[in-house]
């Protein structure tokens, strides 16, 4: 945990050293953002679809069909929009990101930074941190409008709900502190993911996984199943601070 730190702590470092570059930014984004756009989008999609479905079910048998709208807004901004795409984001991008700094690491790269005298925290970590907090965000937005018309065409336009009191519920039903907790939650989480999966590939050499293929290969499981549990428990905490 204390490498853990000061790995942070050099990463925040290096990333507010002057000069600051953008292009190394905007790569990260378009890796981080752009590139999981068809997995929020078709994940939200169908997460929607599936809460509309089974909503519709469920409230139709106490006869509050109408308060479809709330139900799946409420779901996806409060809860399933920022954990779902948290998780999405470090299967597609996390491993990716561990597994590419961990090769760098056994192959010597980043000790080769340092001889040159560059700092690789912020040469290769900052502006991945930095591009997870500006991406994940707006992937949550995307999964939450996404999983929204998706519920929409399932309640009103397969299963004829009314689509006047599905918009009507949902307007009257979302506040901006489910708006602000959602903010607040997808912020955190795209800390967490970059944090533990840089720092898994980045340190691979210093834990017990040995030195080349299979210990970057125990590295990013570790590291996707340590982010995704780190997730949810800070779901959970946020959740209960923000109640």
């Amino acid at each position: 945990m204390g490498r853990s730190a000061l790995f942070l702590l050099m990463t925040l470092a290096g990333g507010f050293q002057p000069p600051y570059k953008i292009r190394p930014l905007l790569y990260q984004i378009k890796v981080i953002g752009s590139g999981s756009f068809l997995v929020i989008f078709f994940t939200g999609a169908f997460v929607g679809m599936v809460l509309g479905l089974q909503g519709h079910y469920t409230l139709s048998k106490y006869g509050s069909a109408s308060a479809l709208g709330a139900a799946v807004a409420l779901s996806l901004i409060r809860e399933l929009g920022p954990v779902l795409t948290a998780l999405m984001v470090i299967g597609r991008t996390g491993s990716a990101m561990c597994a590419e700094l961990g090769i760098m690491r056994i192959s010597e790269q980043i000790d080769a930074l340092d001889c040159m005298a560059i700092n690789p925290y912020r040469f290769l970590v900052a502006p991945k941190l930095f591009a997870g907090l500006l991406s994940v965000p707006l992937l949550t937005a995307i999964f939450n409008v996404v999983g929204v018309f998706g519920g929409y065409m399932v309640g009103v336009v397969l299963l004829h709900g009314n689509g006047g009191a599905y918009m009507a519920s949902m307007q009257g039903s979302v506040t901006a502190l489910d708006l602000k907790m959602c903010f607040v939650k997808s912020l955190c989480f795209a800390f967490l993911l970059v944090w533990i999966c840089a720092e898994h590939g980045f340190w691979v050499t210093r834990r017990a996984w040995g030195f080349g293929a299979e210990g970057v290969s125990r590295a990013t499981t570790s590291a996707v199943v340590v982010s995704s549990v780190a997730v949810l428990v800070a779901d959970y905490v946020i959740t209960s601070l923000m109640m």
